[in-house]
């Protein structure tokens, strides 16, 4: 019996969404929306298992269950609690909290992460008694609740994938800087790699392009490899279509092009070595120990990719020498293909001395780098363009085409429309009520409560100062007196306070930054000239029971 379409999110790196969409495209997924870093969809348990198994270029994929508006961690903890817990979870399982926040009311995720704990524990206990309720575990928990804050906006989700789905399992062993394997699978789909031609990585390290390539190659999914899923542990996991849809090697494929790889370290070839055995796909892969500047050779008409050292984690003694090496070898070897190089450095990148003809803004890890694509033909590019050739030329680098944000009341009502409450934290009219017992907070919850402005006192008015610090001003051994405070300007006379002609009493504001000097007004009172103030600066089946019978299949597939 199928079960009904609902939405899903799936997290990827930026840059890479208009690949993920189209994979969730070709699996059948509905109203398939690109976003930031994420592409929404809808389907059903099927799609959820597919996108999971499948999708090269997923992060994660979420199941979205709540949706509200919350402008403080008190409100986050009452929306959270009046949450029907108790269909999720039960006192006899665990659950974990990744909280991912963009926001300037909520400045620290674990503060985040205790107000949601503390919501779902309070739910238990405040129904089955003191002590009654779900363990927290930050591993390997039964339920992984993803909680997404966007300045105001909360949005509670469950987390299917578990473990990162990067993690694909087959990486035994790895250099000083491998390349994510999702940002590695996006590169060769955005390069139109689809194995129906050579794929050369000369500088291949770890061998994470070519166990990718191979993967696409040969049509394998590269969730075959992992060991669980955090769907697995749902009330309605269906375990006989999921065992269907693992085992199903219908359309897996024997690649019939070369895969070629090669490194200047021995070590970095040794350990690609073990993790292309590892995936099963060593009789599909070419290792060979040579520099970029031996190669002399390669197959006809096909993709090179490259992640070179970019002189951060990795360095050599002459980038320069090595990315004109790089260039050299390209013009020289590599005829007729399409030549995909991942840098950092535009400095480097330079000393390629060819013209990309795509620029693809891409993050590899925390640093943001450039995809660049290079188009290889013979001779020059007169005689190129005097064939009626000529380069597709886009230098700009693509970024994605960001739609107008939605008011809080249009995210709210699309919400509710979609099934995920929408409610308004802020007013009473869409809550139940608090009921938010007075309790002292825990050492972890003071330690990342947001500080409030202002710089704070240090010591009390009639609290004796150490060596006359913040002592009074005086003048001739008597104190000045206080002015009145409720008065800005004001003087004494006669011992009375006098207010500034034609000037109305001061209103106290509720806005703490109110209470900042003026600067401007006080140069003219003091008849100075304002200062300007600077401007801010803007196969591989999955084996039941024995995991050792399943680890050795796998290991005798080489």
């Amino acid at each position: 019996m199928k079960s009904e379409n609902f939405e899903m999110v799936a997290k990827t790196f930026q840059g890479l969404e208009d690949v993920l969409a189209g994979e969730l495209t070709r699996l059948g997924a509905e109203n398939v929306t690109p976003g930031r870093r994420m592409v929404s969809f809808t389907g059903d348990n099927e799609m959820l298992y597919k996108a999971n198994l499948c999708c090269r270029t997923a992060l994660r994929i979420l199941k979205p269950i709540c949706k509200f508006t919350a402008s403080d961690p008190d409100t986050l903890y009452d929306m959270v609690k009046e949450m029907d817990w108790s269909s999720l979870l039960s006192v006899d399982k665990t659950f974990s909290i990744d909280p991912v926040v963009n926001s300037d009311t909520f400045t620290h995720s674990r503060y985040v992460t205790y107000r949601v704990k503390d919501a779902i524990v309070d739910y238990f206990q405040d129904r089955l008694g003191e002590g009654k309720r779900p363990g927290v575990r930050l591993q390997d928990a039964d339920v992984m609740i993803n909680v997404h804050i966007d300045g105001n906006r909360v949005t509670m989700s469950l987390d299917s994938s578990g473990e990162s789905l990067h993690k694909r399992g087959y990486r035994v062993a790895q250099t000083e800087a491998p390349i994510n394997e999702v940002l590695a699978a996006g590169i060769l789909l955005k390069a139109g790699y689809d194995g129906q031609c050579p794929l050369v990585d000369p500088m291949c390290g770890s061998g994470t392009f070519l166990i990718e390539a191979a993967m696409i190659a040969a049509n394998i999914n590269p969730g075959v490899y992992r060991r669980n899923f955090a769907f697995e542990q749902w009330p309605d996991f269906d375990e006989e279509l999921f065992e269907r849809l693992y085992n199903d090697d219908s359309s897996e494929r024997t690649p019939e092009y070369p895969i070629l790889g090669a490194d200047i370290s021995p070590k970095a070839i040794a350990i690609a070595e073990k993790n292309i055995k590892q995936a099963g796909v060593g009789r599909w892969v070419d290792l060979q120990i040579k520099p970029i500047a031996k190669w002399e050779e390669a197959p006809a008409a096909g993709i090179l990719v490259s992640n070179p050292p970019y002189g951060e984690r990795i360095s050599v003694d002459d980038m320069a020498s090595l990315y004109s090496t790089i260039g050299n070898r390209l013009k020289n070897v590599f005829k007729g293909y399409h030549a995909w190089i991942i840098g950092y450095q535009d400095e480097h990148m330079r000393h390629i001395g060819l013209a990309p003809s795509h620029k693809i803004s891409l993050y590899n890890g925390s640093l943001e780098c450039e995809l660049r694509e290079y188009e290889i033909f013979e001779g020059d590019y007169k005689s190129f363009r005097s064939e009626g050739n000529r380069l597709n030329k886009d230098t700009a680098p693509q970024r994605g085409k960001g739609n107008r944000r939605k008011t809080d009341d249009e995210w709210r009502r699309d919400a509710r429309k979609k099934g995920f409450g929408g409610r308004d934290g802020d007013n009473p009219r869409f809550r139940k009520g608090s009921d938010r017992p007075q309790r002292k907070p825990n050492a972890l919850e003071e330690k990342y409560r947001a500080k409030p402005l202002g710089r704070k006192k240090r010591y009390d008015d009639d609290e004796e100062r150490p060596n006359g610090f913040g002592r009074k001003p005086s003048f001739g051994g008597k104190p000045f007196a206080r002015r009145d405070d409720s008065k800005p300007f004001a003087r004494r006379n006669d011992g009375k306070p006098a207010a500034r002609r034609d000037e109305a009493p001061a209103v106290e504001s509720e806005n703490p930054l109110a209470k900042r000097r003026n600067q401007a007004l006080l140069d003219k009172i003091m008849n100075r000239d304002s200062q300007p103030q600077p401007l801010a600066r803007r196969g591989w089946r999955r084996v039941k029971g024995n995991d050792t019978d399943s680890s050795a299949a796998q290991s005798s597939e080489d």
